[in-house]
């Protein structure tokens, strides 16, 4: 049966044309996920869709057995209502009717058991969970949802993804969680260059689909080509247009030339950009952090490494940001110690846009961080920065308070890495980032040559990069783990099994002796050079700082200015060789004051 039939749907964000002549349907058992590039009008779409928002255009057919459920991705709230008053509230406004019991359990199911906490005391997840439990609690056929995992943990994520499959009616959705939407979904939709592609299948099938569909579309463009380019050798020669022959042959020529295929090579580029790093980074020895009665971290200690990727997780308000910050020297431990190194620069991504002024313009905002960036690519400035993260020069001198919610991210994330950070401190960053910006930030964060330390409840993300998990177990307690968020479940998996059996986990049987091991160390040449490698660097970047003082007061003067440049080339590349030398000898270092062994 079909719910819900869009035709033909347009809608415009002021000047700027957002949806144009889009069709969608949704049958009783289409679970749809919803995907594409921040900013092109997702969001926009589902309002339309759940009711909450006119079009300008086209027309909307709705079934009479149709009852929607929405979510949105910013749900209003209202600081004068406890928990239970403001779920009741939104299923009232929604039109809903449901029996307070039914609400209360369903905001336990999404651990929210405090019904009378007042809504201005919440964290964002939470007052998330409060909106979703008003959506999921009232009898509906169509769940229309706008990122349902964002600010959610894990647990949540795991109880909604089961919910949502078991659920008895359709769903569309916007999420970027690649494992939620693989589990969930039966079709995906794709927003691209204001067109609706709707795939069969799951997430992986709608890879694979678009993959095919991509080369196909590039196969019958190479024919077009070869073809266009017979056709055109022959217009060439001066074809008589006279008979009918040739002018079919001529309309053909003009048809093959306005056919070409349309590509969006709009694409987002990072760069690895970072200053360097000294030996020490940050040392945390005997951590313990208590508010009031709660103790968030006991007795925590941990050296981070230079290529350290690190994924935290745990439940909301367990104490996940609280690290960070301890990790950053923005909060001071009740205990313990924290030192950071000297060279140590952190590059801190929240999860609220801390520090974005709706007032300011996009371009004076990243001006204001840097005019330029150094990068192995060359040196760009901040208005170029902005045209690899996907912000056209005609959005330069739009207000930040009128970007999409993923724009302001996608923003956001650029002014950190302008600040050439060494050590990258990410708080849930996979909020309001489409899918495609998160797989070319996950391909950023493999060559980057620092530290990662990152709080996500995105379990593909966490996977994809974290080699170590801190898991916060209760009481304080912070365990650490090999591997992602896969290999700590496996990990969990086997505990709980051992336990439920009454012993430990058996460990593996080796078959095989180890070959023989001798401890790694330096070699005279390379300990006499790792001495004295860093001052090398300090000399030659102060001498490249002079040289582009001289080039400044020396602007007019072209013959002096040209050697200038020239001398300044020559010392970047001295510099960049020994930037490339210093990280081999740092990480060595590294695996050095770890024991690591070698074969003979």
């Amino acid at each position: 049966m079909v719910l819900l039939t869009c035709e033909n749907i347009r809608k415009s964000y002021t000047e700027k044309p957002l949806i144009t002549d889009v069709s969608i349907s949704i049958h009783d058992t289409d679970k749809i996920g919803f995907v594409g590039v921040n900013g092109t009008g997702k969001s926009t779409l589902l309002k339309i869709v759940a009711g909450e928002m006119e079009a300008e255009g086209g027309s909307i057919t709705t079934s009479n057995e149709l009852i929607r459920a929405y979510l949105p991705q910013n749900p209003p709230w209202d600081e004068n209502l406890t928990v239970l008053q403001q779920a009741m509230s939104d299923i009232q406004k929604a039109g809903g009717t449901v029996e307070e019991y039914q609400c209360r359990a369903m905001l336990s199911k999404l651990g929210m058991n405090d019904y009378d906490m007042p809504m201005s005391a919440l964290s964002g997840g939470q007052r998330k969970r409060v909106a979703m439990a008003a959506a999921l609690a009232r009898k509906s056929n169509l769940l229309i949802l706008d990122e349902p995992t964002n600010h959610m943990d894990n647990d949540v994520i795991e109880w909604l993804e089961g919910y949502l499959k078991a659920y008895k009616g359709a769903i569309f959705m916007i999420t970027h969680d690649r494992y939620f939407l693989d589990r969930v979904t039966n079709q995906i939709v794709e927003l691209d260059r204001g067109r609706l592609i709707r795939y069969e299948g799951n997430y992986d099938a709608y890879l694979e689909a678009k993959a095919s569909r991509e080369e196909m579309a590039l196969a019958a463009e190479r024919k077009r080509l070869a073809v266009y380019k017979k056709e055109l050798a022959w217009i060439r020669r001066g074809a008589q247009a006279r008979t009918t022959k040739a002018k079919g042959r001529i309309q053909r020529f003009e048809e093959l030339k306005a056919n070409k295929l349309e590509t969006d090579d709009s694409s987002l580029e990072l760069d690895a950009v970072s200053s360097r790093l000294g030996k020490k980074i940050i040392e945390l020895s005997g951590i313990c952090k208590s508010y009031g009665e709660q103790t968030l971290i006991r007795d925590f200690s941990y050296t981070v490494l230079r290529r350290d990727r690190i994924g935290i997780i745990g439940p909301n308000g367990c104490g996940k940001s609280t690290l960070l910050k301890i990790l950053m020297g923005q909060i001071q431990p009740d205990s313990g110690t924290v030192e950071i190194g000297q060279t140590v620069k952190i590059g801190y991504f929240s999860q609220e846009n801390e520090a974005l002024d709706p007032e300011k313009r996009v371009i004076k905002y990243i001006g204001e961080i840097s005019n330029s960036i150094r990068t192995k690519e060359g040196t760009f400035s901040a208005s170029q920065m902005l045209e690899r993260f996907l912000f056209p020069p005609h959005m330069h001198s739009v207000q930040i308070g009128r970007l999409s919610g993923g724009e302001k991210r996608r923003l956001y994330l650029l002014s950190i890495l302008m600040q050439a950070p060494n050590v990258l401190v990410f708080d849930e960053p996979t909020n309001d980032l489409d899918i495609d910006t998160l797989t070319v930030l996950e391909d950023y964060l493999d060559e980057f040559p620092g530290a990662v330390i990152l709080v996500s409840h995105d379990r593909y993300f966490l996977d994809r990069l974290a080699i170590r998990t801190f898991v916060f177990e209760g009481q304080g307690h912070i365990g650490h783990y090999t591997g992602g968020y896969s290999d700590w479940l496996a990990h969990k998996k086997q505990r709980q099994e051992a336990e439920t059996e009454g012993h430990e986990p058996k460990k593996q049987v080796r078959e095989r002796p180890r070959p023989k091991k001798k401890k790694l160390k330096f070699s005279y040449k390379e300990a006499r050079e790792y001495e004295t490698i860093e001052e090398d660097i300090t000399v030659l970047e102060e001498r490249v700082s002079a040289l582009e003082e001289e080039m400044n007061r020396n602007a007019r003067d072209f013959a002096r200015l040209s050697e200038l440049a020239a001398e300044k080339d020559a010392l970047e590349v001295e510099l960049m060789e020994k930037m490339e030398r210093w990280e081999y000898l740092s990480e060595l270092a590294q695996r050095i004051e770890k024991g690591e062994e070698v074969e003979q």
